[in-house]
């Protein structure tokens, strides 16, 4: 049963998931026992954040150019702002360009 508790409870697990990896971590553990749509939403915007950026950030350590290195971070602290934001506000909007790969690649969580 879906009460306003467990909407709170969601929120919060929601902007958990946005705290370092060890938030999205400690929110996949607490969303494991009573699903909720909204706290899933967020955990697969946050993990998809994370693993993305340790991905394109080892790819980007290759320039040997602070520019695109600045570049690069400010992008996704741009996209992170905006996906804690939304969890924050309790609105489930896709982050943009990656959003939509995030919720299809971790469709399970």
């Amino acid at each position: 049963m879906y009460t306003e508790k467990n909407s709170d409870q969601g929120k919060t697990i929601g902007i958990y998931s946005y705290l370092t990896i060890i938030g999205t971590i400690i929110a996949m553990i607490n969303n494991a026992e009573v699903k909720s749509p909204f706290a899933s939403f967020h955990i697969r915007q946050a993990l998809g954040l994370i693993v993305s950026f340790f991905a394109l950030g080892y790819l980007v350590g290759y320039f040997d150019s602070w520019a695109v290195s600045m570049a690069f971070y400010i992008f996704f602290f741009i996209l992170w702002i905006y996906g804690f934001a939304g969890a924050v506000q309790g609105q489930m909007n896709l982050i943009p360009i990656l959003g939509p790969l995030f919720q299809k690649v971790f469709k399970t969580i």
